[in-house]
C-alpha cells in the first residue's frame, strides 16, 4: 500500500497541479459569491505530520474558525478550513460591510456563511480532484467551529478507527484588490485513499 508517507516527488507536483486548479475554481466561485473580481495567490501544498497540524495554524491553543467536512466516496477522507477569527471576519465583511470586524464574536449567520464559503472553496478542491482522478469525492453537510485548533481537530477525527501519519496542507491566499485574506486546507485521507487516488492518476506502477 502506498502510504502518505511515500510519496515521490511527482505524486506531490501532481497534488499541487490540482491545488493550482483548484485555487483557479474556488475563486471563480468566490468572485460570483461576492459579486466582484478575486484573485486567489498561487496555493502552497505541501505534506506535514499529523501531529504538527495544529502547529501550522499556530499550535493546539491557538483558537481559529474552522469549517469541517467529511470527504464521501471512493476516495474518503476529512478536510478542514481554517482561518483565524480575524482573517474570518475580513472575509464576511466582503459580503457585509456592516459585519464588525472589531468584535470576534459570530452570530448565527455569519457561522453559516462562513460554512457556505467553506462548503463551496473545498468542493472546487474536491471537484479538481475528481476531475483529475474521475474518482466520485463529495463533502458532507459542513460543520463550523470558532474554538482551539487541537480541539477542533480531535473532535473531527473522534469518529475514526485509524490514524493518520500525515495530512496535505494547502495556503491559500485570496485577493480581492489590495485586501487579502489567508486560509489553510487540511486534507487528512483515510488510509487507502492515497492509493486510490495516485492509482487512478496512473502514477503507481
Amino acid at each position: 500500500m502506498a502510504a502518505i508517507n511515500q510519496f515521490q516527488e511527482f505524486e506531490m507536483d501532481i497534488l499541487k497541479e490540482i491545488g493550482n486548479i483548484g485555487a483557479g475554481n474556488a475563486a471563480t466561485a468566490l468572485a460570483t459569491l461576492l459579486n466582484k473580481p478575486v484573485d486567489m495567490g498561487v496555493p502552497t501544498v505541501k505534506r506535514v505530520p499529523f501531529e504538527a497540524i495544529a502547529e501550522s495554524v499556530g499550535g493546539d491553543e491557538s483558537i481559529v474558525a474552522a469549517v469541517y467536512f467529511r470527504v464521501e466516496g471512493e476516495a474518503p477522507g476529512n478536510m478542514f478550513f481554517m482561518m483565524t477569527p480575524e482573517a474570518a471576519k475580513q472575509l464576511l465583511y466582503h459580503f457585509n460591510s456592516e459585519v464588525s470586524c472589531e468584535h470576534l464574536d459570530f452570530t448565527e449567520m455569519e457561522c453559516s456563511t462562513i460554512s457556505e464559503i467553506g462548503n463551496i472553496l473545498a468542493g472546487s478542491y474536491l471537484s479538481s480532484l475528481a476531475d483529475f482522478t474521475h474518482l466520485k469525492m463529495f463533502p458532507t453537510v459542513p460543520g463550523f467551529a470558532l474554538d482551539m485548533a487541537g480541539a477542533i481537530l480531535s473532535y473531527g477525527l473522534l469518529h475514526m478507527s485509524h490514524t493518520a501519519d500525515e495530512a496535505l496542507f494547502i495556503d491559500t491566499q485570496f485577493l480581492e484588490g489590495q485586501n487579502q485574506v489567508q486560509g489553510q486546507f487540511f486534507l487528512i485521507p483515510d488510509p487507502d485513499s492515497f492509493h486510490v487516488i495516485f492509482e487512478a492518476l496512473g502514477a503507481l506502477s
